[in-house]
């Protein structure tokens, strides 16, 4: 007979917040333990003030923690929401299709914490690289099909 043994399958998560600008290639992101209102509002805060001189106009998906009703805006920012079921029309969609294909593809992780390493690693790499980005998040392929 073989024998029973109880397991308790236990799953960890981290999410990353990433913003991009199209048009220069500029990335913001931000690794949290949660995905909710309270880390949205820090995200939306650390945009802030990284560019504090710039109106942001931030396109969002509609995650409950991008709509909720107490979530503070920056004044320098304004939030434009997408229409359901549509990520392809969100530039920074492209961002977590790169990271999966080239930092997690085919590798196990110890620990998440050896996961979270290599998220940051990625999301520098695409920090550090603006040309990149832009060729990845812009635009200018769909205006130039037409």
């Amino acid at each position: 007979m073989r024998p029973v043994v109880a397991v308790a399958i236990v799953r960890e998560y981290i999410y990353a917040y990433g913003a991009v600008t199209p048009q220069d290639g500029a990335l913001d992101w931000m690794l949290s333990a949660k995905m909710d209102t309270l880390n949205m509002g820090a995200f939306l805060d650390h945009v802030s003030n990284k560019h504090p001189d710039e109106f942001v106009l931030m396109v969002l998906d509609g995650a409950p923690s991008h709509r909720a009703h107490h979530l503070r805006v920056p004044d320098n920012m304004a939030l434009v929401r997408l229409p359901p079921y549509s990520p392809e029309l969100n530039p920074a969609e492209r961002l977590w299709d790169d990271l999966r294909e080239k930092e997690f593809a085919n590798r196990v992780f110890d620990s998440l914490g050896a996961a979270i390493a290599q998220a940051a690693r990625g999301l520098k790499r695409l920090e550090n690289s603006p040309e990149a980005l832009q060729s990845l998040t812009g635009w200018d392929w769909i205006l130039s099909s037409f």
